[in-house]
């Protein structure tokens, strides 16, 4: 995307972890769907949730690659 700058290179699968805990006391979620609004899935509880991605990027503190592959 032409001007756009993004810091994370987000894929499904991937494991996110925020800079705050989530109330089930978890700080990890699993990426399920990646476009402009991502859908992640709390690791503790299974609660889902939809993240536009700019508030996901200010939010996200490292991401783990589950699937890399070399």
């Amino acid at each position: 995307m032409p001007g756009k700058f993004f810091m994370y290179q987000y894929e499904v699968g991937d494991v996110v972890v925020m800079r705050k805990k989530h109330p089930c006391g978890s700080k990890s979620w699993k990426l399920t769907r990646v476009g402009m609004e991502c859908k992640l899935v709390c690791e503790g509880c299974g609660r889902t949730m939809t993240m536009d991605r700019p508030t996901l990027e200010k939010a996200t503190a490292e991401v783990r690659r589950e699937n890399s592959n070399g």
